[in-house]
């Protein structure tokens, strides 16, 4: 599956139901060359029209299944919101 199939697919949250979104990023283990976590932009601010300050960091183990159209991810949505200048 390359990147682009992913950026396809709609990120839902089982234990809740709710749609987090589109996956936008991956993080990779640079040594081993396996996906750590996808990434996915959080809510905007403000009607839509002002900037995202916020991302879910979904590890890997978290994703239950990757169907046609959706990932299904088991989290605690607060335990994955990160903000964009996270230093790694």
């Amino acid at each position: 599956m390359r990147m682009f199939d992913l950026r396809q697919k709609e990120v839902i949250n089982e234990c809740d139901c709710r749609r987090l979104g589109f996956v936008a990023d991956l993080e990779f283990d640079i040594c081993t060359g396996c996906i750590q976590a996808i990434i996915v932009p959080g809510p905007s601010k403000f009607c839509g029209i002002f900037g995202k300050e916020e991302e879910y960091i979904i590890p890997y183990p978290c994703i239950k299944q990757i169907g046609p159209d959706i990932i299904l991810v088991a989290v605690r949505e607060e335990a994955v919101k990160s903000g964009k200048g996270r230093s790694e």
